[in-house]
């Protein structure tokens, strides 16, 4: 287990975490600091426990508008996916009839070079 000194409100605090995520939860001390120094400016020395639970609060409707965005970008996805599959299917069926009328075609060509053939009475088309 690594552990990481980050600095927030300007007292510095030895925090624990998993290996390899030193660098994600030093980035996320410096986002708390950073909103508290934000609300420090705006509203004052109102205290640090106060400014500490505002940023805190404030982090979290970010992570909640986050994750909103985020269910509505997966709906959208399923949205398109399901359009997707309808246009491959109705793609299928297209293809399905230009196939059966190609096959007509060849069918009618077949028979018109038959009677061709037999007009002439050589067997051969003219």
């Amino acid at each position: 287990m690594a552990q990481v000194n980050v600095t927030i409100s300007g007292k510095t605090y030895r925090m624990a975490c998993e290996d390899g995520q030193e660098d994600h939860l030093t980035g996320m001390a410096e986002q708390l600091n950073q909103s508290i120094e934000a609300l420090r400016e705006r509203f004052g020395e109102i205290g640090d426990q106060r400014l500490t639970v505002m940023a805190a609060i404030t982090l979290a409707d970010q992570n909640a508008e986050a994750e909103r965005h985020l269910q509505q970008l997966r709906a959208e996805v399923a949205g398109l996916e399901e359009a997707r599959a309808a246009v491959v299917e109705r793609q299928s069926g297209v293809e399905a009839e230009i196939a059966q009328a190609i096959n007509e075609i060849a069918a009618q060509i077949e028979a018109l070079a038959a009677r061709v053939a037999g007009a002439n009475g050589d067997g051969e088309p003219a």
